[in-house]
């Protein structure tokens, strides 16, 4: 009885003992692990990495960095990698992953390796030595040991965009923190690592050196400037690295430079417009000009008018005038009913004649009281006033009178007539 209570004495001994191994054993199979097919290979060569461990369906990028160690992170961060030479995979159900990635000489010297982390999500990342032949070597830098910061206050991101910014400036922002020594040595002028990432991207890392002494058990508030490209937009994601271990993480979104936008919504309009209205000063310089054509005969019409006027005007002789003037007087004198009659009150009795069949005497009579009246008011027998010149012995009929000759044709006026007494006197 005591021999078998000894035994499973010695057998709970055996299994406490066990206990802490296989704990051990089941957290490292927890933890992310990366193998590479080959530890060396040349550029232009690849490698096939393989991955367990990790979170089923995360996406991984895979990259190939310089002056790197497992365990002491990517010094440079993923500017020390060759980022355009990177792969990206996504593990199993099972957190698993195998991929082939080509081998590329880093920007920085080695010590190198596959540099393996998660895109999005929980961060996870691993690497593995890989030596890159015929790529230089340099020794890591040295770290300062004993001080070790932490961030003791969330991250913030201070300042608002401005105009220039709406216009595709890129944006700027500080990045505050207040981080504390917990570590047994000073730290002076701490390097921190910024880097800014957008979308599945991986953060492009920026070093940045506070100047400053942080004694142990000591905090201090920090402030770094964030910058990020012209007409940059959309979600991103700011990362404050320490030391090769993460301290914070601040997301950022960008708004859309919309005046770039109205820029361009601008010049589609104006240029347009522009070539419309050149088109058309051609189009015009091009074709007759109707107004230049329109002056030009204004101006001809105005020198057929001058021409016009300066020349002379036909007319009749004088003497013909007044021996035509005297023919058609003694025509009318001669024809019954044609008498003339004075002004009311200018020639007495004798000065009237019968309107209506007064006879010759009559109508002598009214001629001699035509003149004696000279320089009055006279009417002629059809009723028409007719004005005669001062001393003149006898009054003038009016142009184009008509004739009351019997034998005339009916519709003949009296000038000119083909019969007047006076045809051909000069």
């Amino acid at each position: 009885m005591r021999a078998a209570l000894a035994l499973l004495a010695v057998a709970a001994l055996l299994g406490l003992a066990l206990l802490p191994q296989a704990s051990a054993a089941a957290a490292a199979e927890d933890e992310p692990t990366v193998k590479l097919s080959a530890s060396q290979a040349g550029k232009g060569g690849s490698v096939t990495v393989k991955g367990a461990g990790w979170r089923p369906d995360a996406l991984l990028m895979m990259l190939v960095c310089g002056q790197s160690a497992p365990g002491k992170g990517v010094v440079g961060g993923t500017n020390s990698c060759a980022n355009s030479d990177g792969r990206a995979v996504t593990t199993d159900d099972d957190g698993a992953f195998s991929k082939k990635l080509p081998v590329a000489e880093p920007p920085e010297p080695c010590p190198c390796v596959v540099h393996v982390a998660t895109v999005t999500g929980e961060k996870q990342q691993v690497d593995a030595v890989l030596k890159v032949a015929g790529h230089p070597v340099k020794a890591l830098p040295a770290q300062a040991t004993g001080g070790k910061l932490s961030v003791l206050t969330d991250t913030a991101l201070e300042g608002a965009g401005g105009v220039l910014t709406w216009f595709g400036a890129p944006p700027q922002r500080t990045l505050e923190f207040t981080v504390g020594n917990v570590g047994s040595a000073p730290v002076k002028d701490p390097v921190f690592q910024v880097g800014t990432s957008h979308g599945v991207f991986a953060p492009q890392w920026e070093e940045q050196q506070w100047r400053g002494t942080i004694a142990p058990g000591k905090k201090a508030q920090i402030k770094l400037p964030v910058e990020l490209s012209a007409g940059a937009h959309g979600d991103y994601l700011v990362s404050l690295k320490f030391g090769g271990k993460v301290l914070a993480e601040q997301p950022w979104g960008v708004g859309r430079p919309w005046g770039v936008t109205l820029f361009w919504l601008l010049l589609c309009v104006v240029v347009p417009a522009a070539v419309f209205r050149i088109g058309m000063a051609v189009v015009d310089r091009l074709r007759p000009n109707r107004r230049r054509v329109s002056r030009s005969g204004r101006r001809r019409g105005a020198r057929f008018a001058e021409l016009a006027r300066r020349v002379p005007r036909l007319r009749m002789p004088q003497g013909a005038v007044d021996a035509d003037r005297k023919g058609r007087a003694s025509h009318a004198a001669r024809t019954p009913g044609r008498g003339f009659t004075g002004a009311p009150g200018a020639g007495g009795t004798g000065g009237v004649a019968g309107a209506g069949g007064a006879g010759g005497a009559g109508g002598a009579g009214g001629a001699g009281g035509a003149s004696r009246t000279s320089g009055a008011s006279r009417t002629s027998g059809s009723g028409e006033p007719t004005a005669t010149a001062p001393g003149s012995t006898h009054a003038p009929l009016p142009w184009f009178t008509p004739d009351t000759d019997p034998g005339a044709p009916a519709g003949r006026l009296s000038a000119p007539s083909d019969d007047s007494p006076t045809k051909g006197t000069t």
